[in-house]
């Protein structure tokens, strides 16, 4: 698969070309939206677009491989699986005779800037072309298919790679397009095969793919509870069989009803040997009896559609490879676009390459520790966290603390609310404490509707949407001196609050509280998960993902009614409050015209050039509109306000029709990168509380200072706890969101996608960064 583009520079120095190559025969979801941004960013700038069909092929036989591009051939692309210019495998780029007539088809329109997409393989061979590129031009113009002159201007090769890989198994980015999408459709498959194996009381062992990259198998495996993981980085101790196997039958022995078992394709033991499904289920089956069924999911995880999140990541790494390309010189090395927490950074491409080649050998020495921490996406705590929450130790294993924990939700219900409990639950019993729950939020705390916890009470929790304990948007100011006297009556030594604005409003007034009432002086941590993502002190909150993929999802359908009918607009509302969050994103997901949001004020004129925009593109092929509308975003602006403007502006040219996407945004079972999310970082706040806790011990201290009441989130790369208190000052209280909101530098993304000038904000420095790896603490792809 490639694509190239283009761009005349200011002094003639030769036409901007950027091919995007797939690994040969695969084609992850969200190839098309990289492929989409390329090319409208390339257009954007002033350049001229080529698809490259068939990948490297394509560029070694050149001719009707080799298309020019418009705007319009990119539309209606995003929700496409795989790839629409194709991918094919290729001998003869593998020879120097192959590259030479790559590089005379690629002279021969000008090309010099090449931005590949793929795994190591693909990159790397682009990195050859790169180094050989002045000689394989002086070999052609020797042989007189290219003249000096020719060979001066073209004179060298810049090269920007992106990652497409279902497996994330590059080292270097925390996420490699096509990850989130096949952990999508690996969790549908998981959620229905757990329905049928609790109506049969049976075992399942699944296969998921992963070669020589365990990811997809750990993260599946937190996401859906699994009773054992089988990694290729980290292979089972000695003994494993048994020990297996008593795990089973203690959780059958518990009651519970069904046990998933999770493979990834190169799992291998610490002999290096496979562990193959087969195997596994002749040992259940023989040591055990129980009736065991193996699903080799294979590639469906590859097909369906894009998710909102590799729609996002794509089109902001696409975006950043043209710009990349542009800024380059000759002596730029070749680097890769990948991503960092939620920023978009550059690595030289090779350093990326020979880590991700690092790996594979630590793991054929048998050097698995050192293979874990250089992989980076399976951060040694990712994996401690599986272990701790499917391995129950028994009574004279734990050492008890004597200290009770508590565990609320409050605000609105957000899908993955129960898979952050269930991780708190049993991280928390694992540290020797008591948990108890508390039903419907702070309003249940007053009146008592607290009960201690166990470790089989949370089973199964991580799929399902809502709030299994309840929740209400009800503050704990008017309920002080109840919520003290429950604290008190049931010994709680520290509390976890996972939810939304309320729960930040809550955790200040409860801070406010301590001088009165000494039972608040405990160490109390918030978690956020709220569909709006409006919680100061994290750029990201439990549930904002399960509902973007919503609103996607829903956008897609909508756009597919619109193909039929032609010359139609649809104005949609979303939820958020006063924070765009999930209509610049949903927008941007969905290849949308515009967005309103209350971030970005507008006047009757833009609405105006927005309507004119429509107008301009209904002349096109592309004859549908799609308008995302926050639903706070104006107080006179509002959804049907919009849809009579458009309506009547609008009039002969299209017509329009609203729709407004209500609670359904909040409803569901959450996407794997909510269940992933609140899993990791519930476990990681009850490390904090532990830690808290410990310093304590015996001592009868008072928790006073800021630092023992935070919020935990993710800022920028990192995992943090900030205290509620330094956070007041970095609120906007009125409108309910944080001051600074780091996806606004996204919105000229959208726009720029969508045919409108803006200037965009390129990756943090703009510059090549040094590769580094993960602490045991960082986020990590989580």
């Amino acid at each position: 698969m490639g694509i190239s583009v283009c761009k005349t520079g200011p002094q003639d120095a030769g036409l901007c070309h950027i091919l995007v190559s797939l690994p040969p025969g695969t084609g992850p979801r969200g190839m098309n939206a990289a492929v989409r941004a390329v090319v409208r960013m390339g257009i954007y700038v002033g350049a001229k677009v080529y698809f490259i069909y068939e990948g490297y092929q394509g560029m070694v036989d050149g001719g009707s491989n080799i298309v020019e591009a418009d705007w319009e051939s990119v539309s209606s692309i995003l929700q496409v699986g795989g790839t629409i210019i194709g991918s094919a495998r290729c001998k003869d780029f593998r020879s120097r005779e192959g590259r030479l007539k790559a590089a005379a088809n690629l002279i021969q329109l000008g090309i010099t800037n090449l931005c590949v997409i793929g795994g190591d393989g693909s990159l790397t061979g682009a990195n050859i072309f790169r180094r050989e590129w002045s000689g394989l031009l002086e070999e052609l113009a020797k042989d007189g298919k290219i003249d000096k002159e020719a060979v001066q201007r073209h004179g060298h090769l810049n090269v920007v790679g992106m990652v497409g890989s279902i497996d994330n198994d590059f080292c270097g980015t925390d996420m490699t397009i096509g990850t989130d999408s096949a952990l999508h459709r690996i969790m549908e498959v998981v959620d229905a095969i757990m329905t049928t194996a609790q109506s049969h009381q049976r075992t399942f062992v699944l296969e998921v793919m992963g070669r020589h990259c365990g990811y997809l198998a750990l993260v599946s495996a937190l996401a859906c509870g699994a009773d054992w993981v089988f990694l290729p980085e980290s292979p089972p101790e000695e003994g494993w069989q048994e020990d297996m196997c008593i795990k089973l039958s203690e959780n059958r022995a518990r009651k519970k009803r069904l046990n998933i078992i999770i493979v990834a394709e190169g799992a291998i033991d610490t002999q290096n040997k496979p562990i193959t499904s087969e195997q596994i289920k002749e040992l259940v089956v023989t040591q055990l009896g129980y009736d065991t069924r193996v699903t080799i999911l294979g590639h469906v995880q590859r097909g369906g559609t894009p998710s909102a999140f590799d729609r996002i990541l794509a089109s902001r790494m696409g975006v950043e490879a043209v710009v990349a390309l542009l800024q380059a010189t000759p002596e730029t090395p070749a680097c890769v676009v990948s991503l960092s927490g939620n920023q978009a950074v550059r690595l030289p491409l090779m350093e990326c390459v020979q880590m991700t080649q690092d790996v594979q050998k630590a793991m054929d020495e048998g050097r698995f520790k050192e293979a874990v921490k250089l992989r980076g996406s399976l951060c040694p705590s990712g994996l401690e966290c599986a272990s701790r929450l499917r391995l129950q130790l028994n009574g004279r294993e734990l050492r008890q603390t004597n200290c009770n924990v508590g565990v609320v939700n409050v605000g609105a219900p957000a899908a993955g609310m129960n898979a952050a409990v269930r991780a708190a639950v049993r991280v928390g019993i694992s540290d020797g404490h008591k948990m108890f729950a508390v039903y419907d939020g702070f309003e249940g705390f007053a009146k008592g509707n607290i009960k201690e916890i166990g470790w089989a009470d949370v089973g199964g929790w991580t799929g399902q949407g809502g709030s299994i304990l309840g929740t209400k948007r009800t503050l704990p100011g008017k309920y002080l001196e109840d919520i003290a006297a429950q604290m008190r009556a049931h010994r709680i030594n520290a509390l976890l609050i996972i939810g939304g604005f309320e729960a930040y409003l809550g955790l200040l007034e409860l801070s406010a509280a301590r001088e009165k009432h000494e039972e608040f002086c405990v160490p109390m941590v918030m978690v956020p998960a709220t569909v709006s993502n409006n919680v100061p002190g994290s750029d990201f909150s439990i549930g904002a993902d399960t509902a973007l993929n919503t609103i996607t999802d829903t956008c897609d359908r909508i756009k597919q009614s619109a193909s039929g009918t032609k010359r139609r607009v649809f104005i949609i509302e979303t939820m958020g409050g006063f924070c765009g969050y999930l209509a610049n994103m949903g927008a941007l997901a969905a290849g949308a015209d515009a967005a309103y949001i209350f971030e970005e004020p507008f006047d009757i004129r833009d609405l105006q050039s927005n309507v004119e925009h429509l107008t301009e593109k209904m002349k096109t092929t592309i004859q549908r509109g799609l308008v995302l509308r926050n639903e706070s975003c104006s107080e006179n602006y509002t959804t049907d306000f919009i849809y009579q403007l458009y309506s009547e502006e609008g009039r002969g040219v299209f017509d329009c029709r609203k729709n407004v996407l209500g609670h359904m945004q909040q409803g569901g079972a959450p996407s794997p990168f909510d269940r992933n999310f609140g899993t990791k970082i519930s476990a990681r706040a009850m490390q904090w509380i532990s830690s808290k806790l410990k310093e304590s011990l015996g001592k009868g201290k008072r928790f006073v200072s800021d630092d023992s009441i935070c919020v935990l989130g993710i800022s920028k790369r990192n995992l943090v706890f900030q205290p509620v208190a330094e956070l007041k000052k970095e609120t906007d209280f009125e409108h309910r969101i944080p001051k600074e909101q780091w996806w606004l530098k996204l919105r000229p993304l959208m726009k720029i996608l969508a045919k409108y000038k803006a200037s965009f904000e390129v990756s943090e420095a703009g510059q090549l960064e040094p590769v580094q790896h993960r602490g045991p603490e960082e986020p990590a792809a989580i």
